[in-house]
């Protein structure tokens, strides 16, 4: 089967979009000195600015005026808004407090946690090696609990709060920059409150910050939306099951930032969860991959 020139341009904006997601800690590492709370408000607020702009830009405006006559569907969107400022402000304090290798581990278990969200609350069916991909990975986790009394707390925080975040994305008929456009501004408010009447650090008056805090603190809005754009413009132009290939190089890029860049150190309860749960993401991607070459 040949290759169409869509087909490259998706894989090339999949690849952005997963490396952009895997680079995106030595941003944060960037303003490690500010408060997670306080780089969070910033990311909402920026993100719902340049969304804004995109949606006038694009012409996009009249799927925002549908959504606002849906009131069930907002009322799921400002659910799931809450799952993802959790999610953002949790990866934030893990990588500026030297828990890479914990997001890293997290994202890893996403898929295989997507993966079992679908068959508890979507009716998906699991065949026998996506079952035994998920029982490898959940294995390696007991065996850190029971071996070395520790629980990756921090990744099944990332991981699970996203997969059910997905779950929920799932029950609403919206694309995605839509529906993120939304969350950000259901988050906004509170972002706002909280900037306004709490944060009391160096840099939370901007008019006194130097051009570099600023804009630094401005770049959060960049790096939560363009991903999700390269995101959106590799899953158009790709299948859903092709996209999943590209999942790994997120949390591969993260792993190699945590041990090589930043010196976290793996310890022998990370080599156990890391390990059982890459052999169960091998055994998950061939069964996709053969899956997809049938048809």
């Amino acid at each position: 089967m040949s290759i169409s020139a869509e087909q490259k341009k998706g894989a090339i904006f999949a690849i952005a979009a997963y490396v952009m997601w895997g680079l995106a800690p030595i941003y944060f590492k960037l303003i490690d000195s500010i408060d997670a709370i306080e780089i969070l408000v910033h990311r909402v607020v920026w993100s719902s600015a340049l969304l804004v702009v995109f949606m006038l830009v694009a012409k996009h405006w009249s799927k925002v005026q549908v959504m606002l006559r849906q009131p069930k569907q907002l009322a799921v969107l400002a659910l799931s808004a809450c799952l993802l400022g959790f999610n953002w402000g949790m990866f934030i304090w893990a990588v500026n407090n030297e828990h890479m290798l914990d997001a890293s581990l997290g994202y890893y278990i996403n898929p295989l946690l997507n993966v079992l969200l679908g068959m508890m609350f979507l009716g998906e069916r699991l065949n026998g090696w996506q079952k035994f991909a998920v029982f490898s990975a959940f294995s390696g986790v007991v065996i850190q609990l029971v071996s070395f009394g520790s629980f990756p707390v921090i990744s099944f925080a990332l991981a699970g709060s996203f997969a059910i975040y997905g779950l929920l994305r799932k029950k609403v008929s919206v694309d995605a920059v839509t529906g993120l456009l939304f969350e950000s501004l259901f988050l906004l408010p509170l972002a706002l409150f909280y900037w306004w009447g709490y944060i009391d650090s160096n840099t939370s008056d901007i008019t006194q910050n130097n051009w570099i805090v600023n804009g630094l603190l401005i770049a959060t809005g960049i790096v939560t939306t363009a991903p999700l754009l390269c995101f959106i413009g590799g899953a158009r132009r790709l299948q859903y099951s092709t996209m999943g290939f590209f999942q790994y190089i997120g949390p591969s890029l993260m792993f190699i930032l945590g041990v090589f860049v930043y010196g976290e150190v793996v310890g022998q309860d990370r080599w156990v969860s890391f390990g059982f749960i890459w052999f169960g993401l091998i055994v998950y991607s061939l069964d996709a991959y053969f899956k997809l070459k049938r048809k």
